[in-house]
């Protein structure tokens, strides 16, 4: 059994910065755990990036990889965003001040209003779909504690002109609004909510915290059924074909491999886009800014983060180097 100074240490080293490190525990469903079920975390339970995070030392480890918090302030960035999108589409406001704050740049919101929903039963996906964005926020930053991330500024208004430009929804000039109706509702929720799910899916393999990639796992599980809910939301309504430029907007943007699907190929629905073994596919954190950034360039900002987003797992990946 590992002494309890090993503990205290995995525990000390599990966030950006060593303030309060109990809400970590509390919200992930540990509080008055034993030093002898604590014991059961991997001795390898928090890797870390090539150059420590700020507050962190590394105790002889030996992994590079990024340490779960830096993982879990990542996926709070994106939470953040989608967070934003869904409840200023279905109530016309944002998240409430006292869940915004934390380390890092804290930024305003641009752009965002109610959707004049004309069906009463996508009104409810809606409203579904922001209380468990919502309710993600909320365990992230308490899970997370002292070390949780700001939000970022969010850009919901040029951002979404810029990529529907990009993918030829519309030309240079004109403007897309994402409020405007629930047909360009959707296409805005169809940007976010696949990319969300292959976010989860690549992160995995990188949480060494059991505790923490079952958390990960249970919200990659939602993100999935809020994809498919969208995804067959388009294929009702027959917009194949501006999704499938958006498909291919993420494509051009996150790499060289073809990995992107749209809701139909070759004729059939493809409301789940899997590979041959019927797996969702995985994007790295670079990717996955690529694609917020709207960009194929290495950058640390800009589309839906103007400012670029918080914490230690911010820079998209140049596009022929991934």
């Amino acid at each position: 059994m590992f002494e309890k100074s090993f503990i205290t240490n995995a525990i000390n080293r599990s966030a950006e910065n060593p303030l309060d490190r109990r809400r970590f525990l509390r919200a992930a469903g540990l509080t008055g755990v034993s030093v002898g079920a604590m014991a059961l975390l991997p001795q390898a339970a928090f890797a870390h990036e090539g150059d420590s995070v700020q507050g962190e030392d590394d105790h002889g480890s030996d992994n590079n990889g990024p340490s779960d918090a830096a993982i879990l302030n990542f996926a709070l960035n994106l939470e953040y965003l989608e967070a934003e999108f869904y409840l200023r589409a279905v109530t016309g406001m944002g998240l409430a001040d006292n869940m915004t704050g934390g380390q890092g740049h804290h930024g305003d919101v641009l752009g965002g209003r109610a959707v004049s929903f004309a069906t009463g039963k996508l009104r409810k996906i809606a409203e579904e779909i922001a209380a468990d964005e919502k309710a993600h926020v909320a365990f992230l930053r308490e899970a997370l504690g002292g070390a949780a991330v700001a939000r970022p500024s969010i850009d919901l208004r040029d951002s979404f002109t810029a990529a529907a430009v990009a993918a030829g929804l519309i030309t240079a000039g004109e403007t897309f609004d994402v409020y405007a109706n629930e047909t360009n509702f959707l296409l805005g929720a169809f940007i976010f909510e696949d990319v969300g799910v292959t976010a989860y899916k690549g992160a995995a393999p990188l949480i060494d915290s059991k505790v923490y990639l079952e958390a990960a796992a249970g919200i990659l599980a939602v993100e999935a059924y809020h994809a498919a809910t969208i995804r067959s939301s388009l294929y009702a309504l027959g917009l194949d074909a501006p999704t499938t430029n958006i498909s291919d907007l993420r494509d051009s943007v996150d790499g060289p491999t073809d990995l992107d699907q749209g809701i139909v190929v070759d004729g059939n629905a493809n409301i789940v886009p899997t590979d041959s073994n019927g797996i969702v596919f995985s994007r790295s954190a670079a990717q996955v800014l690529n694609i917020v950034y709207l960009t194929a360039e290495e950058t640390t900002s800009g589309g839906f983060f103007p400012d670029g987003v918080n914490g230690e797992i911010n820079t998209s990946g140049h596009n022929h180097e991934q």
